[in-house]
């Protein structure tokens, strides 16, 4: 078999963008798939001063002292608890149209558990809790396009 090395270096460099682990492709009866180790975990970086999408509030009830207290909606991307897109892809909040959401505002989350799915490029990708905590909110929707470094959740 004839290995097409341009196109290995084109799918590792489009690892390398999108964040993914693993991509495969096939073109008749020629498959190539390019795999890497994950990461230890998430890498966040600095959130440019960009205002965030709309936002579902928070509950009174969950609702934390004003020395903890939720940034404003403007500041969501400050937050401590913010957990953020490594990847570019669409959002699913249930494992399938027919299941319940993986979490919901208010649900208390172990360290590792998954918050949703982002699809990118026919691979499911789970997105985990960094820590153990609360949800305090959800800031996309099922089905939603989502950016890189775009927020997701807040766990407090």
């Amino acid at each position: 078999m004839q290995v097409d090395t341009g196109l290995v270096r084109e799918l590792a460099e489009l690892l390398d963008a999108t964040g993914l682990t693993e991509i495969e492709v096939q073109d008749g009866e020629r498959k190539v798939r390019v795999a890497r180790k994950a990461a230890a975990g998430p890498v966040y970086a600095a959130a440019p001063a960009t205002p965030a999408p709309a936002a579902t509030a928070v509950p009174a009830a969950t609702a934390a002292t004003p020395a903890t207290a939720a940034p404003a909606d403007g500041d969501v991307r400050q937050h401590p608890g913010l957990v953020r897109s490594p990847i570019v892809g669409t959002a699913y909040l249930t494992p399938d149209p027919a299941s319940p959401p993986f979490v919901s505002v208010g649900a208390s989350v172990k360290a590792g558990a998954t918050l949703l799915i982002i699809e990118a490029m026919k691979v499911m990708n789970p997105i985990t809790a960094p820590k153990a905590g609360t949800v305090a909110r959800i800031l996309v929707t099922n089905e939603q396009p989502v950016e890189y470094d775009e927020p997701l959740v807040i766990i407090e």
